[in-house]
């Protein structure tokens, strides 16, 4: 039996059906089952060969089409779906819909699902401003269907406004955030969760500055998982290139000392407190208010201990469950349960970063999740964002 997550994606026509192509190839890294419904016009811009080999699938066009299998098509993609994606979504398949009609394979299928339905307009900005569109939009809002809101800047058309199509990676999120909403226990609601994610900065001057590899996805898949279940979530985060998960509040930091205050800001009302950053643990002993200049000689620099803020954490820890991570090349498990006991932790996370294939910068990670009272939970190689699922349970089972 096949236990993938199934997205269907409507694509109607309109210049930016090209970049339904980043969405599928996205949800596919994720290992989404994707469906592809194409109206008429949409093979006009972009033909389905490209979206049935992304998607491995294939393609539905036509509505009078013999079908591949004894089975009704549009109603076996709308039992099917798990979400339903409409991207490019054009005003006329938004006015469709809002309106109880169904002509096409889009149209029917749409109004013979029961997954959650999302739109991601693109069209001219006078048109996505048309009174009649914005009314079909509310009312379809009224209705139970979410819109992801287009972006404003230059359209194709050489107009210039609000039309284009959201970034694929927003949608994306918003898809899998659906997806996990359908599908996860809200065991979470009413609890404040504190993350920390990414790296921070020790600056030498300013103009350069010593830093790690963590690249945060981790601690934004926590949060994510956190807001999913259902808890208010506060990320604070170091300098990444990820973009800011909906829904979550954002404390943007770049230093210790300001991960330090930020967490510190938010502790006593949290319930639980997972401590993923990847945090400079020295800083520079002398900073040099100018560029420093290069020379014949050698650069010497003194460095001295920064906070140790999980430590901070620990020693003033009253309600919470406090979690931190150890990135560690060697005795991996001995070096965490020393962390444990030392920083007075409930669960640590533990990842042997030598891996090739996992750890920073990867999708991917394997840990060990040891808790104070002995426990080990080996997980092997596996996607962050169920890493961080299994990291959850863990700490429910405590609770």
């Amino acid at each position: 039996m096949d236990t993938k997550k199934c997205v269907c994606i409507g694509v109607s026509g309109g210049i930016a059906v090209y970049k339904a192509l980043d969405i599928i190839s996205a949800l596919r890294k994720k290992d989404i089952d994707v469906r592809v419904i194409m109206t008429e016009a949409a093979t006009k811009f972009v033909t389905p060969l490209p979206f049935q080999s992304l998607s491995q699938n294939m393609v539905v066009t036509d509505m009078f089409a013999e079908p591949k299998a004894f089975e009704i098509q549009h109603i076996s993609l709308a039992k099917r779906a798990d979400v339903f994606l409409v991207a490019p979504a054009t005003a006329n398949i938004i006015g469709k819909v809002a309106n109880g009609i169904a002509d096409d394979m889009l149209s029917t299928t749409i109004m013979a699902t029961k997954a959650k339905v999302i739109f991601a307009p693109a069209m001219n900005t006078n048109m996505y401003e048309n009174k009649i569109v914005q009314e079909n939009i509310q009312k379809l809002k009224n209705l139970g269907y979410e819109f992801i809101e287009p972006d404003s800047g230059l359209l194709a058309c050489g107009d210039e406004g609000k039309g284009k199509l959201a970034k694929p990676s927003e949608i994306v999120e918003k898809v899998m955030e659906a997806l996990n909403n359908s599908s996860l226990e809200k065991d979470l609601i009413g609890k404040n969760v504190l993350i920390s994610a990414g790296p921070t900065n020790s600056s030498i001057d300013p103009v350069r500055f010593i830093t790690n590899r963590s690249t945060g996805k981790m601690g934004y898949f926590l949060a994510e998982e956190a807001r999913d279940r259902g808890a208010n979530v506060t990320l604070v985060s170091g300098p990444t290139n990820l973009n800011p998960p909906s829904g979550i509040k954002v404390i943007n930091v770049v230093t210790n000392e300001e991960m330090k205050n930020a967490i510190l800001d938010n502790y006593d009302n949290s319930d639980i407190v997972i401590k993923s950053a990847a945090v400079a643990d020295y800083k520079i002993k002398n900073y040099s208010n100018k560029k420093i200049k290069k020379d014949d000689g050698e650069l010497v620099l003194t460095f001295v201990r920064d906070n140790d803020i999980l430590k901070i954490l620990g020693d003033n820890k009253k309600h919470q469950i406090l979690v931190g991570f150890a990135a560690e090349s060697n005795d991996v498990v001995e070096n965490a349960k020393k962390k444990i006991v030392k920083k007075n932790l409930d669960f640590i996370v533990a990842n042997d970063i030598t891996s090739s294939d996992t750890g920073f910068a990867s999708d991917d990670n394997k840990v060990i999740i040891l808790s104070k009272d002995g426990k080990e939970i080996y997980l092997d190689k596996m996607n962050k964002r169920k890493v961080a699922s299994k990291i959850f349970d863990t700490i429910l089972r405590k609770r």
